[in-house]
């Protein structure tokens, strides 16, 4: 069976893990966090970043940071994982969601505006695939109506945006290190923050505590200063990662390749109705997925069985939230959003990881064209 995901694993893991034990210091804010932030700081200028558990910890962080509560509104795609809705909605705010663009999975910033209200507060932009929303669009809006932003970059490392890192425009980003990731430590998260936020950041993620001025040096002693909860990623995480991003370009260049591939052998698929990614001239493409649109749900379904009765595991994408059963049992009333409906239908990812062989790359493009009798 072609997995559909192989975590990459560099050779390097383990000893910069063997590193950390031996030097003892094992829970967060050790050395290798600190070489895993300053990377991130010189390559993409997040001057501001904190490594996370989890991505839904950063997101979770963004909330909290944002001061969202009972009565606010947040506006938030349909068509993205359940952690961005939910870290809000557990702060008490209403998600408003936003419908998928007809050419591509992300947001149609262009619908945002209609959304705002009075009680709208922070707008999220998800990057699906790792290519840019519509940044020049969205940033005046949020300038115009003084909301929050906050980028879900789960799947955008190292893409950009206008030469700018994805990441850098918000007032708060989350990326994700989650082992179907670009670059992963089986689990980890990264929050990165703009300055206004990064005194507040250490602090929720440290329980509420100021333990990390503490430790500085900046006050006699430590307390609870805040509301907060346990987003410290262990140093062994960080030793992990630390590992991954040494060899961010070489996992790049890997990734690129059989994207590359995919795409151009199967082209004969618009023949039969799929469309292909589109990538905008002014967005870079981190190689993150590789997706097809299916002409219906019963072709995706037949595709996906044809591929694993081959030996290729092949699979669906997100369900529309907005249809999900937890948001319509509090929220009957529901506006079609049917572009987040459609890709939810249609959209069908293909194995793409840094070292699949070009044997098995060829074998996944020959079964899917062979399933249309391409």
């Amino acid at each position: 069976m072609i997995r559909f995901n192989r975590p990459y694993i560099t050779g390097r893991e383990l000893g910069y893990m063997a590193e950390a034990m031996e030097k003892g210091h094992l829970s967060g804010d050790g050395p290798f966090t600190a070489r895993c932030q300053a990377i991130f700081r010189e390559r993409f200028g997040f001057l501001h970043n904190y490594l996370t558990t989890s991505c839904t910890d950063a997101l979770e962080m963004s909330a909290i940071l944002a001061n969202i509560g009972p009565g606010d509104e947040v506006i938030v795609p349909s068509f993205t994982f359940v952690s961005t809705a939910n870290a809000f909605i557990l702060r008490g705010a209403k998600v408003v969601f936003v419908d998928s663009l007809p050419d591509h999975p992300n947001m149609d910033v262009r619908a945002v505006e209609a959304l705002i209200t009075p009680r709208t507060k922070a707008i999220l932009a998800m990057h699906y695939g790792g290519i840019a929303c519509d940044m020049d669009m969205l940033m005046p809006l949020v300038r115009k109506h003084g909301l929050i932003l906050v980028e879900d970059a789960a799947q955008a490392i190292d893409s950009y945006y206008r030469g700018q890192p994805l990441g850098s425009f918000g007032h708060l980003a989350a990326f994700s290190f989650h082992e179907t990731k670009n670059i992963h430590a089986g689990e980890g998260g990264l929050l990165v923050v703009q300055g206004e936020f990064a005194h507040r950041s250490e602090i929720i993620r440290d329980k509420g505590t100021d333990r990390s001025a503490f430790f500085r040096g900046e006050v006699d002693k430590y307390g609870w200063v805040d509301i907060g909860s346990s987003f410290l990623a262990s140093e062994l995480i960080a030793a992990f990662l630390f590992a991954q991003l040494a060899e961010l370009d070489t996992i790049q260049r890997e990734r690129k390749r059989v994207w590359e591939f995919y795409h151009a052998r199967l082209q004969p698929l618009k023949a039969a109705g799929y469309r292909l990614p589109h990538v905008p001239e002014h967005c870079t493409n981190n190689a993150h997925l590789y997706h097809l649109i299916c002409p219906s749900l019963e072709r995706r379904t037949a595709l996906i069985a044809h591929l694993n009765a081959k030996g290729i595991r092949a699979v669906f994408h997100y369900q529309a939230l907005h249809a999900s059963a937890y948001h319509r049992a509090h929220h009957p009333q529901q506006v079609p959003l049917p572009w987040s409906e459609h890709y939810g239908d249609t959209l069908v990812r293909l194995p793409l990881f840094a070292g699949l062989t070009d044997a098995e790359m060829q074998h996944v493009a020959e079964q899917v064209l062979a399933f249309e009798g391409l």
